[in-house]
């Protein structure tokens, strides 16, 4: 462990993986445009020759997400489905996954019309609130379990300490999508989750000016790690520097802005829910949402996305 992830989140946040620049003392890291690098000989190098491979920008954002995550590894990817597609390639023809039933579209788009075809993979969709259902969906060939918690849109809490439990019984990969909860707000990997990933264009890259990913490794598998730095190296879908600049200038404010998200949603919830054009309100802050208790031992803060069920229901003007 490096002295610097002994230090709190937020200084974390400030300085994991962003050493002074040797040759000016610039604090900031700077913007490596480079592609190459020079090699006093063939193989020869100061650790970078090729930027597909390896940029200083992205080695910093990778190294600063890998502190916040409290994780072994970290993988800097042009967006957050790069992400998800790159934890699929660790799977072979005829494996099978558990996914949450409640994800973001453009997983489900991904699995479904890409991967299933692509890769010979299959997929079963449960209600992973109820554990039991994954134990009805588990197959001889079931390698992975995916779930989003809190899950798009819907809002679901999953007991991601169980669902550990669960892929280690059964020596399956488990994968979370921390996207709506953050960095900040959740830890998947200290309640033993194998890999955790992120959208860094949402909460981490916090502006509206950036679409990147970024998955962590927790386990120490050398294994496991080196087959994710090859499937990054080989394909490609790499974080550019400029947006691994940007997301390594927004991580400096992640804290702060996490907590007012934390305040400012529970607020608007609890004004929303005594509002008559709204028939049902969904927040993990709520003591009315299903898995508030859960919400509340493995989440710090509830996070910023609120859901609504409009009364009359939904209507084509």
């Amino acid at each position: 462990m490096k002295d610097i992830d002994k230090k709190g989140f937020e200084t974390r946040a400030i300085h994991a993986g962003q050493e002074p620049d040797p040759s000016t003392g610039a604090v900031m890291t700077p913007l490596y445009t480079s592609s190459t690098y020079k090699q006093s000989s063939p193989g020869v190098h100061q650790g970078f020759d090729y930027s597909r491979s390896g940029n200083p920008t992205r080695k910093a954002f990778e190294e600063c997400m890998t502190s916040l995550e409290e994780g072994r590894a970290g993988f800097g990817f042009s967006s957050g489905v790069a992400a998800i597609s790159a934890c699929v390639e660790l799977l072979q023809p005829g494996d099978h996954v558990i996914a949450m039933d409640d994800l973001y579209g453009g997983t489900v788009r991904l699995f479904n019309e890409i991967k299933i075809k692509s890769q010979g993979i299959t997929v079963t969709y449960v209600d992973m609130t109820d554990l039991k259902n994954l134990d009805a969906a588990l197959t001889p060939n079931t390698k992975m379990i995916f779930v989003e918690t809190p899950t798009n849109p819907l809002l679901k809490i999953v007991d991601l300490e169980k669902i550990s439990e669960f892929a280690v019984a059964n020596n399956i990969l488990s994968i979370c999508d921390n996207t709506f909860a953050s960095s900040y707000v959740q830890k998947p990997l200290s309640l033993g989750i194998d890999i955790v990933l992120h959208s860094a264009t949402k909460y981490l890259g916090g502006h509206s000016d950036l679409i990147a990913g970024v998955l962590v490794i927790g386990k120490n598998d050398e294994e496991l790690i080196a087959r994710m730095a090859n499937i990054h190296n080989s394909l490609g879908p790499i974080t550019s520097s400029f947006d691994s600049y940007l997301i390594l200038r927004s991580l400096k404010t992640l804290p702060i802005r996490m907590e007012r998200h934390n305040q400012s949603a529970f607020a608007i919830a609890k004004e929303l829910e005594n509002n008559n054009k709204i028939s049902k309100v969904i927040y993990p802050g709520l003591e009315n949402h299903p898995q508030h208790e859960i919400a509340k031992k493995q989440m710090n803060g509830f996070g910023g996305i609120i859901s609504i069920e409009v009364a009359g229901g939904s209507r084509i003007l």
